[in-house]
């Protein structure tokens, strides 16, 4: 029906547009005037356009089937490698050149000299051989000295070590050969003859060989062996042996420590006491000491305790006497305040063996008629405050009390006209060891800056006081000392440092031997020696890699000041030389 309908409607249409256009045909167009009253201004209409989702009117609506979806997963082998990153580099400055010896040699005035080298070898990638050689000396006069008063110092030290996995171990060996003269002739010994016909020639002669192991994660630790031997040209000799060995066993949380100690000396002179009118005979000396210390080390937080005893026994084989020793052996720290304030203390005690080199190397004008006899440090008892006050600033200040028998004190030799000995160290220019028991009460207080890496500065001073057993003196012992110190990185190229000491005033007597009469009595004189201050510096240039040159000045004030009595010091002394580096 609808078809139809659409049929008819159509040619209906036809029919009319046919006789309209027939009609138009048959009129005549003319002639007409047209007035635009109005600009043409087209517009576009909306165009009809098909809904995107039209409404379904079917009268049946179909359900759609859901579809499910799944894949096959095939594990494939990845060629791909990431590329390695690379860190930018950073520029630095080159290691320095190091190098495995040196050579260095000055001259200076009063004839002074001083030549030293030292090489380290690694013969492989365990073993090590040392080399060291250092030589002192000084010919110059000295103004108001009559004697000679060359001195000179030469030692040889070389060193074998070797590191294995789980220790290592070495050997050492030293020569040494010094030169002194008995020069300190008292103001009254005038005689033109006799000061000619003295011979004040001093040499000493030195031997030692010495042995270390040390053990990693074992109960023996270490131990160490060393024989020395000394002698001088008055024959005069002495042997020393001394052992040392060291185990550790842990305790709970703790560590207990156990040194052992085997210390013998023997010695003769064949010259008498310089007391004795005639010279006789000589004397010997034979000392042992075997001792053992214990000692439980704590460690709690801030706190650092070690408790220990030190048992000494001590044999005087050449008069038969032995003696057993009990020691305190305490010491502790607390960190009050972090590195700031840390305090400390502890008391301490040992039986300390002398010998002939010993009182040598602290002064060298003693004469070959000594008494040898070991110190009985009964204790030490101090206490104290250091730490860091600036990153750069640190400090330590201690007090202390402390009591010896049979200290030895150095002391003047009389003079005795009645002896005629080879060497002339009899005529008041020599020293004795007297022995004395003396407490100590003492105060030292110390202060270091580092203003930066390149410049170091420190300051530190000591203040004593004696209480002696006999009511002397404490014969040359100062109750002030200070020191300054200072050194300086002056660019790449120069370095200086100084130093200056401070020694307060000492006392002294000189006496003369009277035939028939005790050395107590004889006549004596004090005699006072001033304090002194000693200033000192050094200034270097390092004009390669491999030279340098150095100059140094000792007494800058050119005090004529005594360090023992009759012996003055050279005055101001200038040397100058050079420093070699190199592969050897």
């Amino acid at each position: 029906m609808n078809k139809y309908i659409k049929v008819t409607f159509i040619a209906i249409l036809s029919c009319i547009q046919l006789g309209v256009a027939q009609e138009t045909e048959e009129d005549d167009l003319g002639t007409e005037t047209v007035t635009v009253t109005k600009a043409y201004s087209p517009t576009v209409s909306d165009a009809f356009k098909i809904k995107s989702s039209p409404i379904m009117n079917d009268s049946i609506a179909l359900q759609k089937k859901p579809i499910e979806y799944s894949i096959f997963s095939v594990p494939v082998a990845s060629t791909f490698t990431p590329a390695k990153g690379k860190a930018s580099t950073v520029s630095k400055l080159p290691p320095p050149e190091l190098f495995n010896s040196y050579a260095s040699a000055g001259i200076g005035n009063y004839g002074n000299t001083t030549a030293e080298f030292y090489t380290s070898r690694a013969l492989n990638r365990d073993e090590r051989l040392d080399l060291g050689l250092n030589h002192n000396s000084s010919r110059g006069d000295l103004d108001g000295v009559v004697l000679d008063n060359i001195f000179s110092d030469s030692k040889l030290d070389a060193s074998y070590s070797k590191r294995d996995r789980d220790m290592d171990w070495g050997a050492d060996v030293a020569l040494q050969h010094q030169l002194y003269n008995w020069y300190g002739l008292p103001s009254s010994i005038t005689d033109v003859d006799v000061i000619d016909g003295i011979d004040a020639h001093q040499n000493y002669y030195m031997g030692e060989a010495a042995a270390h192991i040390n053990v990693e994660d074992a109960i023996f630790k270490k131990a160490d062996l060393k024989y020395r031997r000394f002698w001088d040209a008055v024959k005069s000799g002495e042997n020393r042996v001394v052992f040392n060995a060291t185990a550790q066993f842990p305790v709970n949380d703790e560590t207990l420590d156990v040194n052992a100690n085997i210390d013998y000396v023997n010695g003769k002179f064949k010259n008498d006491d310089i007391n004795n009118t005639a010279n006789l005979a000589g004397s010997t000396y034979r000392n042992i000491q075997v001792g053992i210390n214990p000692s439980l080390t704590m460690l709690r937080d801030d706190l650092s305790l070690r408790l220990g005893v030190n048992l000494v026994y001590g044999v005087d084989t050449e008069n038969s006497d032995t003696n057993f020793y009990i020691y305190p052996a305490v010491t502790a720290s607390y960190r009050l305040i972090d590195e700031t304030v840390i305090a400390y203390g502890g008391i301490v005690g040992e039986l300390k063996q002398n010998s002939y080199y010993d009182f040598v190397e602290e002064n060298s004008f003693v004469s070959p008629t000594l008494e040898i006899a070991p110190t009985d440090k009964q204790y030490n008892a101090y206490g104290g405050l250091k730490g860091q006050l600036l990153p750069n600033l640190s400090y330590n200040i201690k007090a202390f009390y402390s009591a010896e028998n049979k200290k030895p004190l150095y002391k003047l030799n009389p003079i005795n006209n009645f002896r005629d000995d080879e060497k002339g160290y009899f005529y008041g220019n020599s020293f004795e060891v007297f022995y004395d028991d003396i407490k100590t009460l003492g105060f030292f207080a110390e202060l270091n800056v580092d203003v930066n890496r390149n410049f170091t500065l420190g300051v530190n001073a000591e203040f004593l006081d004696y209480s002696t057993e006999t009511g002397n003196s404490a014969w040359n012992l100062p109750t002030t000392k200070a020191s300054v110190f200072m050194d300086y990185q002056i660019g790449k190229k120069w370095f200086m440092g100084a130093n200056l000491f401070y020694v307060g005033k000492r006392q002294d007597f000189s006496t003369t031997v009277v035939q028939n009469v005790l050395p107590a009595d004889y006549p004596a004189t004090i005699i006072d020696l001033d304090s002194y201050l000693d200033a000192n510096a050094h200034v270097g240039y390092r004009y390669t890699k491999q030279w340098s040159f150095f100059l140094k000045a000792a007494n800058i004030a050119n005090t004529d000041y005594q360090r023992w009595a009759n012996y003055p010091v050279q005055g101001i002394q200038i040397l100058g030389g050079a420093t070699y580096k190199f592969n050897f």
